[in-house]
């Protein structure tokens, strides 16, 4: 298998697990599964995939609920590209397990949000995010964190929840990628441009 070849299966296939065939994965779902399945149903509609505009609505809905979370609203634009990067087969929508999958990182961001918001301000602190990362599994030196810092704060340096939720699904899909490609697990990968075009531009 060349190169390109396992860099493409990596693109659409190893992002998540294969999904299993629909008859199959009902039959071995746990309770809580099936139950999970019950919900999606009725926030998928008829087609059973989430679509960035029916992201947008439902992570919007569960925001307004929570006022201990300080937010703006997720935007089309941060949900088209949380879709990306969880999108593992490229349909543009999210599927079950793609958008469980999703879930179940948002639920336990969350609490990492909530827990590190020492102030109660409803915002990630420049000073609180350090802590927040690191509870989350993830450490940069000073010039990256500087650069998250400065790409998802407010000019006061705080993080608000959907900015926080939108830039850890693009960090853990971005780490993924490259645990996925660094095969002899040495810390560095070698791409070509036409590579790293495919996987920068739609996530």
């Amino acid at each position: 298998v060349s190169k390109k070849e396992k860099f493409l299966s990596f693109l659409f296939y190893e992002r998540h697990p294969p999904r299993m065939p629909h008859v199959f994965a009902e039959h071995n779902e746990s309770p809580e599964e099936k139950q999970f399945r019950k919900v999606f149903q009725q926030l998928a509609g008829d087609d059973m995939e989430v679509s960035p505009t029916e992201l947008k609505d439902i992570l919007n809905k569960i925001v307004a609920k929570h006022c201990d979370l300080k937010t703006d609203g997720f935007s089309i634009e941060s949900c088209r590209s949380m879709v990306a990067v969880m999108d593992g087969d490229s349909s543009g929508k999210l599927g079950f397990h793609e958008f469980k999958i999703l879930w179940n990182n948002i639920k336990k961001w969350q609490g990492i949000y909530k827990k590190y918001d020492a102030d109660r301000s409803g915002t990630i602190s420049v000073y609180e995010l350090s802590g927040a990362l690191k509870a989350a599994g993830f450490q940069f030196d000073d010039n990256l964190y500087q650069l998250i810092v400065r790409r998802y704060s407010d000019e006061s340096g705080n993080m608000d929840f959907d900015n926080y939720i939108a830039f850890m699904v693009r960090l853990d899909a971005m780490c993924r990628a490259f645990q996925t490609l660094d095969k002899d697990r040495d810390g560095t990968i070698q791409i070509n441009i036409q590579e790293w075009l495919q996987l920068t531009m739609y996530s």
